[in-house]
C-alpha cells in the first residue's frame, strides 16, 4: 500500500477524533434517507431541480440520489470515508449554492446543507475514526505476513 493510500484511510491523532464516528453515522444516515428521497418522491425533484434552472433535471435527480445513497452508506460504514466525503463536499456546496443562495430556499439549503458541508470537511480533515472499515483495511494492509 501506498503512503498516499495509507493517509486516506488512516485517521488524524486529534482529540477531535472521537467526534467522527458519530458525525459519520449521522451524516451517513440523512444522505442515505434524502438520497432514497430523490427515488421516492422523484417527480417532485425533478421539478424542483427544473425550477433551479439545472439542465437535464431528471439525469440530476437520478445522479444525486445515487451519489447520496452509495457515499451515505459509505460513511455509514467507514468506508472510503474521505472519497466520499469529498464527492458530497461538492454535493452540498452545489445545494447551498443552487438551491440556498440562488433560489432563497432556506429549509434544508441554508441550514442542513451548510451543517452537512461543515460534517464532510470535518471527516476529510480528520478522517473516519474508531469502528470504520477503513481502520481494518489499513491494519489488514499494513499487518506483516504474505499476502
Amino acid at each position: 500500500m501506498t503512503a498516499g493510500a495509507e493517509t486516506l484511510l488512516r485517521t488524524r491523532r486529534t482529540p477531535l477524533a472521537r467526534w467522527s464516528p458519530p458525525l459519520r453515522w449521522l451524516s451517513g444516515a440523512v444522505f442515505l434517507v434524502f438520497g432514497i428521497g430523490k427515488f421516492a418522491a422523484h417527480g417532485e425533484e425533478v421539478e424542483a431541480f427544473a425550477a433551479y434552472g439545472l439542465p437535464a433535471p431528471e439525469a440530476f435527480v437520478y445522479l444525486v440520489g445515487t451519489l447520496e445513497i452509495v457515499a451515505g452508506a459509505l460513511l455509514l460504514a467507514g468506508l472510503l470515508t474521505r472519497f466520499a466525503a469529498l464527492a458530497l463536499t461538492g454535493n452540498m456546496a452545489g445545494a447551498i449554492v443552487v438551491s440556498g443562495i440562488g433560489e432563497g430556499e432556506v429549509l434544508p439549503s441554508l441550514t442542513l446543507a451548510p451543517a452537512l458541508l461543515a460534517a464532510m470537511l470535518f471527516l476529510l480533515w480528520v478522517g473516519p475514526g474508531e469502528r470504520a472499515l477503513d481502520a481494518r483495511v489499513l491494519r489488514a494492509r499494513l499487518a506483516p505476513g504474505p499476502r
